[in-house]
């Protein structure tokens, strides 16, 4: 680990690194290095992604940011290992990766699932975060009372069965594209450049754990409430409408947080508005970084 640690600390100066693998918790997650900047951030994909759905934000961050991408478990060009695989894994191994790369205290930005990654890792190890930017994470079970989400939240564990047995005879494809249309709403698959449908498509076999995980759209506010540096929730004005209620659920439980609304983003705001959400990005944490 100490020469991958020193390794990245070596990087002011380069502009990318190519992709070099790290092993944490047992497993080698393939990562990026991106920008010269001395302020450390690190970009969390969802599940149906790789690290690859960052590369259209990475070159508006990497001039005033030291930018770090990676394959969670299972996804891209990292390693999968045998077992379930769940939140609490993901998380444990951003804390894992922060620490034996030499990042502590970083910025954290997480988008879907990934948010979720960012949010629990702020509650179980805020000392590893300088802040956190999370983009429409799910807490499902926040809006239980809620009647305007209750078809789509009682629809949800049909979907999942679904997919899961899409996934399971190796239609990736249409997997992927029932878990958008029905989850995000009809018109959304369409709607996504092609470079992201297929790196949606190549990741829906690890997204499978994701989806059975019980822990992954479950969210405590209670988690968060002693997490006392800035937190920016940002959500897109073309999503689906769960997604502007949880995030109104979980800043209420938060000491210091802003909401932001992306124009012309739904829940994929990395490949639709990367530009937009990268500005966001560099005025909060510059805003926040003295």
């Amino acid at each position: 680990m100490a020469d991958e640690k020193s390794h990245f600390q070596k990087q002011q100066g380069v502009s990318k690194d190519a992709s070099r693998m790290v092993t944490v918790n047992g497993v080698r997650l393939a990562y990026e290095i991106h920008g010269i900047g001395e302020i450390p951030l690190v970009l969390a994909h969802g599940a149906f992604e790789s690290r690859r759905t960052w590369d259209r934000v990475v070159p508006h961050l990497a001039d005033s940011l030291r930018v770090l991408t990676y394959d969670q478990r299972g996804y891209g060009q990292s390693e999968r290992a045998s077992g379930q695989v769940g939140i609490l894994e993901h998380v444990a191994d951003l804390a894992a990766l922060i620490e034996h790369l030499g990042l502590s205290p970083a910025w954290a930005v997480g988008q879907s699932s990934g948010a979720n990654i960012v949010l629990r890792l702020a509650g179980e190890r805020p000392d590893l975060l300088r802040g956190i930017i999370a983009h429409e994470p799910s807490g499902l079970n926040l809006l239980a009372d809620d009647p305007a989400t209750a078809p789509m939240l009682e629809h949800f564990p049909q979907l999942i069965a679904e997919v899961t047995e899409r996934i399971k005879s190796g239609d990736h494809a249409g997997a992927a594209k029932q878990f958008v249309e029905e989850g995000l709403g009809n018109g959304t698959w369409a709607n996504f450049p092609p470079w992201f449908i297929q790196d949606v498509i190549e990741n829906t076999p690890p997204s499978l754990d994701t989806l059975n995980d019980p822990e992954d759209s479950v969210f405590d506010p209670e988690w968060l409430r002693g997490f006392t540096r800035p937190v920016l929730l940002t959500f897109g004005d073309q999503t689906a409408p769960v997604f502007p209620l949880t995030i109104t659920k979980i800043a209420e439980a938060l000491p210091s947080v802003e909401v932001q609304k992306i124009t012309g983003a739904g829940h994929p705001v990395q490949a639709q508005q990367p530009e937009e959400f990268a500005k966001a990005i560099n005025a909060f944490v510059l805003r926040h970084t003295k």
